[in-house]
């Protein structure tokens, strides 16, 4: 069976987030081939996928690297998901299923039930899969490819501290789904803003190690390898 290209290509794309490669390292075929167990055909239409996305670049007689941002191309980013999360709640308000709606409660209630025990580590999870839905919510499918894309980003390029009060921060999650199960995308809209503004505060940019401390030219890979888990790919 072939194992279609964008099964592979969220692989390689979760392994540069995660930092499994290093930014300027070297993305060879035949390693990535060998690592997530395809041919090198779904690798090559996987790299280019990354291209166009910006994870990865192809330079001159290296081939494929994993792409290295700078400082300035980070903030962009991020106050493009500023700018694009507001709009896509403000959709969700006009589109929103009733799915949606059960999904974003659930995740609320999780959220505070976890944020009062002081569970960070879920909460990082439960926040991704909040802002995952409203933007499924938003029934836009440019504006959701846009916000996922963004997403995967900003994580790779920022770490993000917890808040001092998670408990407020999903309150404020919580007025954001009541505004949408009203149909109210001007104060979706605007509640979303002040969100994002204060979440923005909390990231912090990542520092790639310094070029004399790479060891290898080749990528840093974890020693086991692995197949691409078609089940659980998501693009």
């Amino acid at each position: 069976m072939r194992i279609p290209a964008h099964s592979v290509c969220t692989a390689i794309r979760d392994d540069i987030v995660s930092g499994v490669y290093e930014r300027g390292s070297r993305l060879t075929e035949e390693l990535l081939a060998r690592r997530y167990g395809v041919s090198r055909v779904p690798v090559r239409e996987a790299l280019r996928t990354l291209e166009s996305e910006g994870f990865v670049v192809t330079r001159r007689h290296a081939g494929a690297c994993v792409a290295e941002p700078t400082a300035r191309e980070a903030a962009d980013l991020l106050e493009m998901r500023m700018l694009l999360e507001p709009l896509g709640a403000a959709r969700a308000a006009q589109r929103r299923t009733e799915a949606h709606l059960k999904v974003l409660r659930g995740l609320v209630r999780l959220g505070q039930e976890r944020a009062r025990r002081g569970e960070g580590e879920d909460l990082r999870s439960l926040g991704g899969w909040f802002h995952e839905t409203l933007a499924q919510a938003s029934g836009s499918p440019g504006l959701i490819a846009l916000l996922t894309q963004l997403r995967h980003k900003v994580a790779w390029m920022y770490a993000v501290e917890q808040p001092a009060r998670p408990v407020d921060s999903w309150a404020e999650r919580g007025a954001i789904v009541d505004a949408v199960a009203r149909g109210d995308a001007e104060r979706a809209r605007a509640l979303t803003a002040q969100h994002a503004e204060r979440a923005a505060g909390a990231h912090r940019l990542r520092r790639p190690d310094p070029p004399g401390r790479r060891t290898a030219p080749g990528p840093r890979v974890s020693t086991s390898q692995h197949g691409v888990n078609i089940a659980g790919a998501r693009h």
